[in-house]
């Protein structure tokens, strides 16, 4: 017999019902409708994972706003100074199925009391549990690259598995690409086209955005990038991993005008950062050998005039950009965006020049589930439907 399709409004009213007899049930049921319902007006509702360095996360677009995200750090790596790969895989293997249950239920669509049973269950029976537990989900996207192979495998695979229980389509998502997209999670939304700086651990690129699916690469780092400086300064200084947000916050104690280190020239809108890190360990040394606790007696001077010294080659290059391409909407991306000295040099420039600026909230700068999901959605909304041939690659090209 064909089943007659019940209308929403009557559905609706059901749901409300339901929640008079069983409150905890009937919610769930309400909240899972206006899901689907704001998908049908809204967008696609996209399940973001992300693993591709030493953050696991997750998040749910609902198809017009993130509804829930979680995020499990991995404080590990600080006693080595440095994200350790193969402890990273590992750590990513403990937190992402309880962690994507606590993101699933935030949502309304499992029970909180069921994920915290799951998550005393062994990995193989829990995974079986939430595969039978399918969500009102469009697709799951997950990172493929670029970042650490075995991180991302740990992604991939867990990605694969929902979307073959769920029998949901698989977006393969580009990690740099999201970053840029992480500013279309909350407004203002840049206008097309704009400029967009993207500052990270691992990458340091600017970029013409004309679409979703339309960037350009004008200029790149040829070597390290900002965050990478920043952290092996901190390091040659003594500070704790992850150690940019320490130098942040002596910096901002300092005289950024006291020490001034080489800063590379490239050509065109490329980056060089590994000459500024050698000229500051020459220093170091230098200063060292005549006192040894030199750094320790100068650190918020010299923490101001490193960080000065970044800053002022990656805006040097934005200004280049700005003035080759004519666009004065600039976007900044990455998780050495939410640099509170880099942000606060933007908003100055940007004063001076006329620009108009965009940066995401904290929680949407550093690596995070969100800008996986709103990536996705967007991805999928364009068509894109990946494999489960599709591969995570630790370089993956642009």
């Amino acid at each position: 017999m064909k089943r007659t399709p019940v209308p929403r409004s009557v559905a609706r009213c059901i749901a409300v019902a339901a929640v008079q007899l069983d409150p905890a049930q009937g919610m769930q049921h309400l909240h899972q409708l206006d899901m689907r319902g704001s998908a049908a007006a809204q967008g696609a509702v996209v399940l973001g994972i992300e693993s591709s360095c030493d953050d696991t996360a997750a998040a749910l677009w609902d198809g017009r706003r993130i509804v829930a995200q979680r995020q499990a750090d991995q404080d590990i790596h600080r006693q080595y100074g440095g994200v350790v790969p193969e402890l990273a895989s590992r750590a990513h293997q403990s937190h992402i199925l309880p962690l994507i249950h606590a993101v699933l239920a935030d949502a309304g669509l499992v029970d909180h009391a069921l994920a915290d049973a799951l998550s005393g269950e062994s990995p193989k029976a829990a995974m079986a549990r939430l595969q039978g537990s399918a969500a009102p989900i469009d697709a799951i996207a997950v990172t493929r690259g670029p970042g650490l192979l075995g991180s991302l495998l740990v992604g991939m695979g867990f990605a694969k598995g929902l979307a073959l229980g769920w029998n949901k389509p698989l977006v393969g998502v580009h990690h740099m690409k999201a970053h840029v997209l992480a500013h279309f999670i909350e407004p203002p939304f840049p206008p097309f086209p704009f400029l967009c700086l993207t500052v990270s651990g691992g990458h340091t690129q600017l970029v013409r955005v004309d679409a979703p699916m339309a960037m350009t690469v004008l200029g790149q780092t040829r070597d390290d990038a900002a965050g990478e400086a920043f952290d092996k300064c901190a390091k040659m200084l003594g500070l704790p991993y992850p150690g940019g947000p320490e130098i942040d916050r002596l910096a901002g104690e300092g005289d950024p005008e006291r020490f001034r280190f080489k800063k590379p020239e490239m050509p065109e809108l490329d980056f060089s950062f590994s000459g500024l890190k050698t000229s500051v360990r020459y220093f170091l040394d230098k200063e060292r050998r005549r006192d040894p606790d030199f750094a320790q007696k100068h650190l918020a001077d010299l923490c101001a005039g490193i960080q000065a010294d970044i800053i002022a080659m990656l805006l040097d290059k934005l200004e280049r950009a700005v003035q080759k391409s004519g666009l004065k909407h600039v976007a900044l991306a990455g998780g050495v965006s939410a640099n509170a000295g880099l942000r606060g040099a933007l908003a100055r420039l940007a004063a001076e020049k006329g620009w108009t600026t965009y940066i995401p909230a904290l929680a949407h700068c550093t690596d995070n589930g969100a800008m996986i999901a709103r990536a996705g959605a967007f991805l999928y909304e364009a068509g894109q439907r990946d494999s489960m041939d599709l591969q995570a690659t630790a370089r993956l090209a642009w």
